[in-house]
């Protein structure tokens, strides 16, 4: 359907105007389905928060609300990487060039809504041999508007909204990832450190016992098999050591990536490591649907595919496109603005879909189908998100027990060591008993360190699994809940 008005017939330029009032009524209408959150798993408690009780420490209940949770380890260094993981990391710069990307989309699916209007001018100049030369110039303004009467355009605008907030979400995603390995091999890199101390002590224990065999070889005290057993412990403790500065070399190398940094242009020197494992406020269940980044991110792909079923039930109507235009044409440019060389014109346009095969029912199927499977993923990484939680709970209380029980086995091996030793000076004793005694002590050594460090990755893992103090805003009028205080518990007794 086409109407042309023209400037000698003015009822059809009431039809139009007409048309025009009616387009904006009908714009109200919309074929969309109302968005709805997605029903999903919502247990009232954590399973693993009362075996965690006395094991975890107790923390306010606003301890991650705080924003930089990475510094609840009270370590500077790591607190100036972080900062520098914000500015540098490119992984997140990739992330915040999308989710800026995604605003652009925004605004353009907005910009639809509105008519567009455009203007043009023209001059030329003609002439041949025999004709005179003549001039030609004209001007025009034309505006076109396509009204959004069944609503596809503001469901659009929706979709692609709720993409630019998956975004956003994405976004937290990146920094909370990248963060969080950044603690992680930060605080590898200080048990790395307080290893090879530890290797550093024992070496120089091993050289001494290896003098000592040797000095009692030499006076026909000892066998030769006691140098050689001594000079075994010595090397393998050398070695071991080695893979340590290898290890800490690839952490470092690592850190050096996150902050943006080439390797060899980093270097994190030797320092103290600060064995803080700090208190994390669980909540109840429900807040982790504001405060995990990726579920916000697949709620928000379910609104988005909510949309698109929208967008596809619209191309059943049908669509109208109003354009007007007023313009002028004359041979001399001062003309250009007079009554009599004007011409103006108002148009409305329909256009309506009367066979397809079924094309469009397929693509509002298609739509439905991506919508119940960005639910199911929405479901199943809520799901995820609960099992992490209870993960990291179960893991954060055996740790802590298990630190207690590595310490009192760590203290009891280094004393059996140390008493062997001194029997094997009075020859009363085989050395193979002082070996197995500093195989022993050694390894309870390490492996009370490496649970030490367990601890505090656990503690990070946690922070993660419970979004790190982010919040989706846009979700605390769909799901409001309210944040309660923990049990207070206490730290495990040595």
């Amino acid at each position: 359907m086409n109407a042309l008005l023209s400037p000698s017939r003015s009822s059809p330029g009431r039809l139009a105007l007409s048309a025009l009032a009616l387009a904006a009524l009908l714009a109200g209408c919309t074929v969309g389905p109302r968005y709805q959150l997605p029903a999903s798993a919502s247990p009232t408690y954590w399973k693993e928060q009362k075996a965690a009780e006395g094991w975890l420490p107790a923390a306010p209940a606003d301890a991650l609300d705080r924003g930089e949770w990475w510094k609840l380890f009270g370590d500077p260094t790591l607190d100036e990487l972080a900062a520098r993981v914000q500015v540098s990391n490119q992984n997140i710069a990739a992330a915040v060039a999308n989710y800026a990307n995604a605003q652009a989309l925004v605004r353009g699916q907005r910009a639809a809504l509105f008519p567009s209007v455009a203007l043009s001018g023209s001059g030329k100049r003609t002439g041949g041999d025999d004709t005179s030369p003549t001039n030609a110039f004209s001007a025009s303004l034309g505006a076109t508007w396509a009204p959004d009467v069944w609503g596809r355009l503001r469901e659009s605008v929706n979709s692609a909204s709720a993409n630019a907030q998956a975004s956003e979400a994405d976004l937290a995603s990146a920094r909370l990832s990248a963060i969080g390995e950044l603690a992680t091999n930060y605080l590898s890199l200080r048990e790395a450190d307080v290893e090879i101390g530890l290797l550093d002590e024992t070496i120089k224990g091993y050289e001494r016992a290896f003098e000592i065999t040797r000095n009692r070889y030499n006076a026909a005290i000892a066998a030769q098999t006691d140098v050689l057993q001594a000079q075994t412990q010595l090397a393998n403790a050398r070695a071991t050591r080695l893979t340590l500065v290898r290890t800490r070399a690839t952490l470092e190398h690592a850190i050096a990536v996150l902050v943006g940094a080439a390797p060899a242009d980093f270097n994190l020197a030797a320092a103290p490591w600060t064995q803080t494992v700090p208190g994390i406020p669980t909540g109840v269940p429900t807040t982790l649907l504001q405060r995990r980044p990726d579920i916000a991110a697949a709620e928000r792909s379910v609104a988005a595919a909510n949309s698109q079923i929208g967008i596809a039930r619209s191309a059943y109507f049908p669509s109208f496109n109003l354009s007007a235009s007023v313009g002028s044409s004359a041979s001399r440019v001062g003309s250009l603005f007079s009554a009599s060389n004007t011409l103006w014109s108002l148009g409305l346009s329909a256009a309506q879909v009367v066979f397809d095969a079924g094309a469009i029912g397929a693509s509002v199927d298609a739509a439905k189908a991506s919508y119940d499977a960005s639910v199911a993923r929405y479901r199943q990484t809520v799901l995820a998100a609960f099992q992490g939680v209870e993960d990291q709970l179960t893991t954060g209380a055996t740790l802590a027990q298990q630190e207690g029980m590595y310490r009192e086995a760590s203290g009891a091996a280094d004393k059996t060591e140390q008493q062997l030793l001194n029997r094997y000076r009075e020859a009363q004793v085989a050395y193979t008993d002082v070996v197995t005694a500093q195989v022993a002590a050694l390894s309870a050594r390490r492996t009370l360190v490496q649970v030490q460090l367990n601890r505090q990755t656990a503690a990070v893992a946690l922070i993660q699994a419970l979004g790190g103090g982010w919040q989706a805003e846009w979700m605390g009028g769909e799901a409001q809940a309210t944040t309660q205080q923990q049990p207070s518990v206490s730290e495990p007794k040595p």
